[in-house]
């Protein structure tokens, strides 16, 4: 319910019960499966933390809450601490003002989901200019604050906002708001006002004459609750998926053909998650930081509960991007000091130091960058600590050769030989290279979508002291990249480079000859990411007899972007996740977490726009073109 402008008549803010009251909470999310609030108007916002402390208090409250808040300007943890301090706020919302403080980085124009709580606490925070939001984002609420009402003080921008408004929603408006034209334009807009003694505020409750429509954007309409969903394939995209859906309530079987989880790409035994840039800042670049940041979360959640150790499974160690034969440039606005943008920009990426070109063994002239929000993986780990969550059964020898679904709606995973595997309400397919040879087989996509497979292979060994010596301290990527210094499983440090990129090449394992080829131009990558380095374990590439590459397929969209979304837009219960190409590690958690906010009807983790180019939609749009 919304509630309109959180300040008494005589400017002080509201108490923390009166700010409640008003919105109908705790009665109104009592047993609700998700909450989702709504504020315009976010600054630093003491609002957020009052209505997260009392849902951690209540014992009713929702297993989600959604606080979506848009603003101007975003606010830095200085701001924040210093309005806590001012409004001589509860104590108790000094410890959450921390942990939302040490996430308001990098909080550049566009939308940012912040995660506490484990995930079940969800800040989806929109920076910009507050109609424009309004009007692009497909967002409903369940409760909104109107923190601006001054900015809706027009007939058009109060429709604007009542789209977002489902039947019951409220708004809250305050004595210092009884204007009779306002109540007239919201009159006429579907809204019930009445008087709410105990809060002071007069509300207004969504009550339309007609029914309410919201933009669905081609996809089925939301799930009523949680069910039982079946995801196929145990890698990055499919764990994440399945942990997404999980902490919404669903219990999830994960199905794979293998013995053990991530056996295929996401088995690779150390990657990057990193930031992608370009001086247009392409959808690519904006899309990979929304994954870094939620990569970055779920990394911090699971070293939290102990499923991840950091410094053995993943490390935010940065990452440095050099490469002599496509320098990379950041976009202008954030070199100029004096845009709006620059700093939030340099926090994710900036020109290296020359410290750090010293420490890479690099000439001090090298175009190099920093990027301080990225680090290394080890994605097994990542995956297998994934599919241990409350609600997830893993079932491995399980290989899905067919889905159908029978008269009641409900879908069946069949063996080659025809034996039932398991039965859910959804399905995700999440088989990457594999993903439509299965829908093909059953009979469940008309056309031939463009996801092309890539072998890929790096060239791995365990440390000497003449190559510990000649690795840089931290982690290099442009034309491939390098992860100087990970252990395995026995505890042992390693180097991995590569990797290469074979498209339409699926045999496994590559052939001595291949092999061979395949070192050759790691080596080669590697000379144009760090020369030195590759001077240095010249020993090790100009070898007579190499070890074996490690090797898998994974696979990729026509434009480089991973398809999220429903396999048949009427909807059907079954899903597809898929084309992470090698940026698995960057965009995976997110994909899973678009994906079960699309069945979910939630508001987006990331800007409408960027949520388009993932859809499944456009690979049938262009696979049905003459």
């Amino acid at each position: 319910m919304p509630y309109l402008h959180p300040q008494q008549p005589d400017g002080a803010l509201l108490s923390a019960d009166q700010l409640l009251a008003g919105c109908g909470l705790p009665a109104a999310w009592a047993q609700a499966r998700q909450w989702r609030v709504l504020e315009t108007g976010f600054g630093c916002s003491l609002n957020f933390l009052r209505i997260w402390a009392a849902w951690k208090a209540d014992a009713q409250a929702p297993r989600l809450l959604h606080f979506i808040g848009l603003s101007a300007q975003p606010p830095s943890a200085e701001e924040i601490l210093g309005a806590l301090s001012q409004a001589a706020a509860d104590e108790a919302l000094h410890p959450l003002a921390l942990q939302l403080g040490a996430q308001c980085w990098g909080l550049l124009p566009g939308v940012h989901r912040l995660s506490f709580e484990d995930g079940r606490v969800l800040l989806t925070l929109h920076v910009g200019d507050m109609h424009n939001t309004l009007r692009k984002q497909p967002l409903t609420a369940d409760s909104l604050l109107l923190s601006q009402a001054d900015a809706f003080s027009s007939p058009e921008a109060l429709k604007n906002l009542a789209r977002h408004c489902r039947r019951g929603s409220m708004l809250a408006l305050g004595e210092r708001h009884e204007d009779p034209t306002l109540r007239e334009q919201l009159t006429k807009l579907g809204f019930d006002i009445h008087r709410h003694s105990t809060a002071q505020t007069l509300q207004a409750r969504y009550n339309p004459r007609w029914e309410p429509r919201h933009k669905d954007e081609g996809l089925p309409q939301p799930v009523a609750a949680p069910g039982r969903c079946l995801v196929i394939g145990a890698g990055l995209a499919g764990a994440a998926a399945a942990s997404s859906l999980a902490r919404r309530g669903w219990q999830v079987s994960v199905l794979d053909a293998a013995d053990e989880p991530a056996a295929g790409a996401s088995g690779l035994p150390a990657g990057l998650f990193c930031p992608h840039v370009s001086p247009d800042d392409s959808v690519l670049s904006r899309l990979s930081r929304s994954g870094v940041r939620t990569t970055l979360q779920i990394l911090e959640q699971l070293s939290q509960a102990h499923r991840l150790e950091q410094g053995v499974d993943w490390e935010h160690s940065g990452v440095l991007e050099h490469d002599l034969h496509e320098p990379v440039n950041l976009p202008p606005q954030w070199l100029d000091a004096a845009a709006p943008q620059s700093q939030a920009g340099l926090q994710w990426s900036c020109p290296a130091t020359p410290e750090q070109l010293e420490a890479a063994h690099l000439p001090a002239a090298s175009h190099a960058l920093w990027h301080e929000q990225a680090g290394w993986v080890r994605p097994a780990q990542l995956v297998k600590a994934l599919l241990k969550a409350a609600g997830i059964r893993w079932q491995g020898n399980a290989p899905v050769a067919r889905l159908a679904q029978t008269d009641d709606a409900l879908w069946t995973a069949v063996d080659a030989e025809g034996k039932t595997l398991a039965q859910a309400e959804m399905v995700v397919v999440a088989l990457g290279p594999a993903s439509t040879a299965l829908l093909q087989a059953s009979g469940l996509q008309s056309g031939a979508w463009e996801i092309t497979p890539i072998r890929g292979q790096v060239s791995m060994a365990a440390h000497t002291v003449q190559t510990r010596t000649a690795m840089p301290p931290f982690p290099v990527n442009g034309h491939g990249n390098l992860v100087p210094d990970f252990p395995n499983a026995q505890g042992q440090r390693q180097w991995i480079m590569g990797s290469t990129f074979e498209r339409d090449i699926t045999a496994l394992p590559p052939t001595q000859a291949e092999q061979r080829d395949a070192h050759a131009s790691n080596g080669e990558k590697l000379a144009a990411l760090l020369p030195e380095c590759r001077l240095a374990l010249g020993g090790f590439f100009a070898a007579e007899t190499l070890p074996p590459t490690w090797a898998r397929v994974r696979c990729a969209a026509y434009d480089r972007i991973p398809v999220v979304g429903p396999v048949e837009l009427q909807g059907n219960g079954l899903w597809l996740l898929t084309g992470m190409g090698s940026r698995g590690l960057t965009l995976s958690m997110l994909a899973g977490e678009l994906l079960a906010a699309r069945v979910h009807g939630e508001p987006l983790p990331l800007d409408a726009k960027l949520a388009l180019a993932l859809h499944s939609q456009r690979m049938s749009a262009r696979a049905i073109k003459p």
